[in-house]
């Protein structure tokens, strides 16, 4: 399994449209055998998933998410896990030990082409609960 993480100083970048590199993770017998960054300059929200998808990818771990992104992911057929922060290497074994939660924030206005502007440093959107609920900004 290839496994992308959104990255950026060993920590999972809290935007997927805006990420600057990836973290690639090769897993066989649910054990991470190698990684590497590679950079995604130059693709939108939608030709990532392609990027992804021809990289050989088949989940994305990252922090915040819009609506177009989630549905050019789902079109892929790449798995997705959102919602997620801290440290790359721990979301994927977190990942692999099953302890990352099927959540999925996103907000309405994502898909508006503007992200939420109070993303933490733990890649949380701010707005949303613990359980993916939104906040008051959501619609």
């Amino acid at each position: 399994m290839r496994i992308a993480v959104t990255y950026q100083d060993g920590k999972v970048f809290p935007h997927f449209g805006h990420t600057e590199q990836f973290k690639l993770y090769e897993v066989e017998n649910n054990q991470v055998i190698r990684s590497m960054v590679i950079p995604s300059t130059g693709f939108g929200h939608g030709a990532l998933a392609d990027f992804l998808k021809q990289a050989g990818v088949q989940l994305v771990i990252c922090g915040g998410i819009g609506g177009g992104a989630i549905a050019a992911l789902n079109a892929a057929g790449i798995l997705l896990k959102a919602g997620v922060g801290g440290e790359a290497d721990l979301a994927v074994q977190h990942f692999l030990e099953g302890k990352l939660p099927d959540v999925v924030p996103v907000c309405s206005h994502h898909a508006e082409g503007h992200s939420c502007g109070n993303h933490g440093e733990d890649g949380s959107c701010g707005h949303h609960g613990t359980d993916g609920s939104c906040g008051e900004h959501c619609h």
